[in-house]
């Protein structure tokens, strides 16, 4: 794994790796056949489809009554501890062009707006 460009680095299953403003973590995708298809610009990248990141009980693999996030933070908060770090979350975008569309079922303060893919931070630069 790499640094490709300011916006992108190599992920290890032959993927790329971008940046989100909007959950302030790395998103990574595979790209090929049975991935998202990539134009090919390191500094104004383009996938499609869109881009879903979803955990917790935003998961499509979550079953209903099962722990998650939010409950096991609600239970830390009512045993007087602090909640940990992890939440539940949902990031739907589109990246065109250098520029992250997040769509409205997002779940961070960015969804709806558009902003351009920023570079990467410090700590993920080789």
């Amino acid at each position: 794994m790499g640094q490709i460009s300011k916006k992108l680095r190599s992920a290890q299953n032959g993927g790329l790796m971008f940046w989100c403003p909007g959950c302030i973590e790395i998103h990574a995708i595979t790209t090929g056949p049975n991935g998202w298809t990539y134009n090919g610009n390191p500094e104004q990248p383009t996938f499609q489809p869109s881009v879903l990141v979803s955990n917790g009980h935003y998961a499509s693999t979550f079953k209903p009554g099962e722990a998650c996030w939010c409950t096991f933070n609600a239970k830390r908060v009512a045993e007087g501890k602090e909640p940990s770090a992890f939440t539940c979350h949902r990031c739907h975008s589109f990246v065109i062009d250098g520029r992250i569309q997040f769509l409205g079922d997002s779940t961070h303060a960015l969804a709806g707006q558009t902003v351009d893919l920023p570079d990467l931070p410090e700590h993920m630069r080789d």
